[in-house]
């Protein structure tokens, strides 16, 4: 914390590092892109790793995959696509 002229602590106004959208699609296709970057980035270590460390990373690959299947489920729901 800075410190005033008289050295005590000065309380500063709470900052947000980021804020977060209340639009859910955006939320959604946020959380999708941040899985699918999570997916390629285990893929990769996977392969540079020897077994038994690459049977872990895989099946956190798999967990991530998951996740994954469960936003697009949810993207479905809350904007379902146009039928032709």
């Amino acid at each position: 914390m800075p410190e005033s002229d008289d050295g005590t602590p000065v309380d500063q106004p709470f900052r947000n590092l980021f804020s977060v959208s209340p639009n859910t699609d955006t939320l959604l296709a946020n959380a999708f892109e941040n899985l699918a970057s999570a997916n390629q980035m285990a893929a990769t270590l996977a392969f540079d790793l020897e077994e038994p460390q690459r049977a872990i990373v895989l099946g956190i690959q798999q967990l991530i995959d998951l996740g994954s299947l469960l936003v697009d489920r949810a993207q479905e729901q809350v904007a379902p696509a146009a039928t032709a």
